[in-house]
């Protein structure tokens, strides 16, 4: 999909192949033993896939995405053209990539490719699981996104994306 009026894109990865300003932050941060990767897989998309792990206070895995400040406020939604494996996930803003804070909507998969469209005011403010009493996001800029399984359980996964968009 082109970039129009009342499109932008975050990430396609079905044009562009280069994942450098993608990273993975697990829980071993603190101290914990979950592993995952970001690859791009035969068919061109992205896939964020690996192991939580509850063990040694674990719990999660991420992959980040950060990018120059992008001034959002004239779109409403961020639009993800994705493929889970019937897990839950989380999809999380940040205005600034130094912030402590995220946005997070949580959303389930199916296990087929799917388009999940979120609204901004959707997304609340969280930080190591916390509801921050602050409002939600102001959909006014981003510098950071991210994918998170935190399930609190032992468990395997694997999220394809093709596309994140902004509408």
């Amino acid at each position: 999909m082109a970039d129009s009026d009342s499109t932008s894109n975050i990430f396609n990865f079905k044009s562009k192949e280069d994942t450098n300003n993608w990273y993975v932050v697990n829980d071993g941060v603190m101290g914990g033993l979950s592993a995952s990767s970001l690859e791009i897989n035969k068919e061109g998309k992205a896939l964020f896939k690996g192991h939580v792990t509850t063990e040694n206070n674990g719990g999660f895995a991420s992959v980040r995405y950060a990018f120059t400040k992008k001034e959002v406020s004239k779109f409403t939604h961020i639009v993800l053209r994705i493929k889970g494996d019937g897990k839950d996930y989380q999809f999380r803003i940040k205005e600034e990539q130094e912030q402590r804070h995220s946005y997070i909507f949580p959303f389930s998969t199916s296990g087929k490719w799917e388009i999940i469209k979120i609204h901004f005011s959707k997304f609340y403010p969280s930080f190591r699981g916390n509801i921050l009493d602050i409002p939600n996001f102001s959909g006014t800029t981003m510098e950071e996104i991210a994918f998170l399984i935190a399930n609190k359980t032992k468990e395997s996964f694997q999220l394809e994306i093709e596309s994140i968009l902004l509408e």
